[in-house]
C-alpha cells in the first residue's frame, strides 16, 4: 500500500509539473517590435514585453547586451543606449524561457504620424497616386500602421500592426502625408526612417490625448475629471476623451521617437481658444510618453467651402486656424500652412505632396538644425500704425516677400506686378474694409481710403481665403492672421 501511495504521489507531482511547464508564459515583445523595424538613433531606446514574474530576460543588438528580470506583473524592460544610424539590417535577439529573433532591424529616425482623415488619407489616393505608389520603392523607409479603429476606457498594452519595408505593395495604403514627409527626411538626412501611423478619420483631438495630458492644462479640468471617472466597464466611443489614445497610442508607449506630425482639426472646426488648450494637452502628454524633446509639427487646416466677400471674415475655421497658430508658443513645434492648396468642394485635398514637404521643412530646420532651410512662410510678428497706414512685420521672411501663385504640384511662382489680396483694415469703429496692401522691403503696408485712422488688420481670416497670395521667396504661403482681439 505504501509503495502504491509513493507511485500515486509521484504521478501527481509529475502531472503538476507538466501543467506548470505547459502554462509557463513565453517571453513576448510589445506590439511595436517586429522584423524590418527601425529603432531611434542617439536616444535611449526602450525594449519591453512580458514574461513570467521574476524571469530573467536578455536583449542583444549587435555588440550591446542588456539583462533584466520581469516584475511581479510580468512586465520587463531594458534600454539600449547610444545607437548609431545603421542602414544594414541587424538582428535583435530577446531570450528568456524562449528566444525571439527579429531580423532586418535598422537604426535611424522614427516619427509618429497621426490625426484624422487627411492624415489617414492613403498614398494611392493622393494626386498622381498610382505613379507615386509605383515609385515608392524605398528600402530605407519602414512603415508601421496601427490598423482598424478601436477605443478603450482604460490603457491597453497591445495592438495590431507590423513593420513593413516601404515599397509599392505596402506604401499605397499608408498615410500619404506621412510618406511624403518621410521621403523628404530620408533624402535629406540619408539615414533610415521609421514612420508609425495611427489615424482615424472624423475624430476630434480629445480622444487622442492621454488622461495625464488633460491634467497638465488647468483649463481642461472638466475633461480630466471625466476621464478620471472611467472604469474598465465605461462605454466609450470615437469622441470620448482619451479613448483612442488608450487603444491606438498607449500600446506604442514608451517606444523611442524623434517627433510627431499631426493633421487634425476639422472635427473641432467650430472651436477657437479651446483648441489651443487641447493642443497643449496633446503635445505635453505625448512628450511625457515618448520623448521629452519630441518635435511636434501640425498642419493648419486648408481652405475649404465657398469664399466669402465679407472683409471681417471670422467664419468657419478662421478661429481654429488662429488657435493652431497660437500653439506655436509651445517650444519645438511648427505648423505647415496649406491655405493655398485646399479644394473648395472637397474636405480632402489631394495634394499631400506639399503638405508632407512643408512639415519636413520644419523638422529639418528645427529638429535637425539645418538653419539654411526656411521652415515656414511669413508669420505675423507686429504692426506699427503710420498715419493712415499700418506697417506689418513678419517672421520667416526668408529671401523676401512676394506676391505668389501656386497651381497644383508646381512650385510657387512670383507674380512680378501682382497685387496682394485678402487684406482688410478697420478703425476704432471696428468696421472692416478691403484694403490696398503693398510689399515694402520685408514689411507689408496696408491702407484704405475708407479708413483714415486705422487700428487693426486682418489677412486671409476666413474659411476659404481664396486669392490670398502673400508668400516668401521660398514659395511658402503666409499664415492667416489678425492684429485685433475683437
Amino acid at each position: 500500500m505504501f509503495h502504491r501511495r509513493q507511485i500515486f504521489s509521484l504521478s501527481i507531482a509529475m502531472s503538476l509539473a507538466l501543467v506548470a511547464s505547459s502554462s509557463h508564459a513565453e517571453v513576448k515583445l510589445a506590439s511595436i517590435f517586429s522584423d524590418s523595424m527601425v529603432l531611434q538613433r542617439e536616444l535611449p531606446a526602450p525594449v519591453w514585453g512580458w514574461a513570467d514574474a521574476g524571469e530573467e530576460v536578455t536583449v542583444t543588438l549587435g555588440s550591446q547586451t542588456k539583462k533584466t528580470k520581469a516584475g511581479d506583473d510580468g512586465r520587463w524592460q531594458v534600454q539600449l543606449e547610444n545607437l548609431q544610424a545603421n542602414a544594414t539590417g541587424q538582428k535583435l535577439v530577446v531570450a528568456g524561457s524562449n528566444t525571439i529573433e527579429l531580423n532586418d532591424v535598422l537604426i535611424g529616425e522614427v516619427w509618429i504620424c497621426s490625426g484624422q482623415s487627411n492624415m489617414e488619407w492613403p498614398l494611392s489616393k493622393a494626386t498622381n497616386g498610382s505613379e507615386e505608389v509605383a515609385a515608392s520603392d524605398h528600402p530605407q523607409i519602414r512603415l508601421f500602421n496601427v490598423p482598424g479603429h478601436t477605443t478603450s476606457p482604460v490603457a491597453k498594452e497591445t495592438c495590431a500592426g507590423e513593420w513593413k519595408v516601404c515599397q509599392p505593395g505596402s506604401a499605397g495604403g499608408f498615410s500619404a502625408v506621412g510618406y511624403f514627409f518621410g521621403r523628404r527626411l530620408q533624402k535629406e538626412l540619408n539615414v533610415p526612417i521609421g514612420l508609425v501611423g495611427t489615424n482615424w478619420g472624423g475624430t476630434r483631438i480629445e480622444p487622442w490625448v492621454s488622461p495625464e495630458g488633460f491634467h497638465k492644462v488647468p483649463e481642461l479640468k472638466s475633461i480630466a475629471d471625466q476621464v478620471d471617472a472611467y472604469t474598465a466597464e465605461t462605454k466609450v466611443g470615437a469622441s470620448s476623451p482619451s479613448a483612442i489614445y488608450n487603444a491606438m497610442v498607449h500600446p506604442l508607449v514608451p517606444f523611442s521617437m524623434r517627433g510627431a506630425i499631426w493633421y487634425q482639426g476639422e472635427s473641432n472646426g467650430a472651436e477657437g481658444e479651446s483648441y489651443y488648450h487641447k493642443t497643449r494637452a496633446l503635445v505635453s502628454s505625448w512628450r511625457e510618453l515618448f520623448n521629452p524633446n519630441l518635435g511636434f509639427y501640425w498642419v493648419q487646416l486648408a481652405d475649404f467651402k465657398q469664399p466669402t466677400d465679407d472683409p471681417a471674415g471670422g467664419d468657419g475655421w478662421a478661429k481654429l486656424r488662429e488657435a493652431q497658430t497660437k500653439a506655436l508658443d509651445i517650444d519645438h513645434t511648427g505648423m505647415a500652412v496649406i491655405t493655398d492648396i485646399g479644394e473648395a468642394n472637397d474636405i480632402h485635398p489631394k495634394n499631400k505632396q506639399d503638405v508632407g514637404d512643408r512639415l519636413a521643412q520644419w523638422a529639418l530646420h528645427q529638429t535637425y538644425d539645418k538653419q539654411q532651410i526656411v521652415p515656414a512662410g511669413p508669420l505675423f510678428k507686429s504692426q506699427k500704425i503710420e498715419g493712415d497706414s499700418i506697417r506689418l512685420s513678419f517672421d520667416y521672411v526668408g529671401g523676401g516677400l512676394i506676391v505668389g501663385k501656386k497651381e497644383g504640384l508646381a512650385a510657387t511662382e512670383e507674380v512680378k506686378q501682382g497685387k496682394l489680396a485678402r487684406f482688410a483694415i478697420a478703425g476704432a469703429d471696428k468696421k472692416w474694409h478691403w484694403a490696398d496692401a503693398t510689399i515694402d522691403g520685408d514689411t507689408v503696408v496696408v491702407k484704405s481710403a475708407e479708413v483714415a485712422e486705422p487700428v487693426a488688420v486682418r489677412y486671409a481670416y476666413s474659411m476659404n481665403p481664396e486669392g490670398a497670395n502673400l508668400y516668401n521667396k521660398e514659395g511658402i504661403p503666409a499664415s492667416p492672421f489678425r492684429t485685433d482681439a475683437w
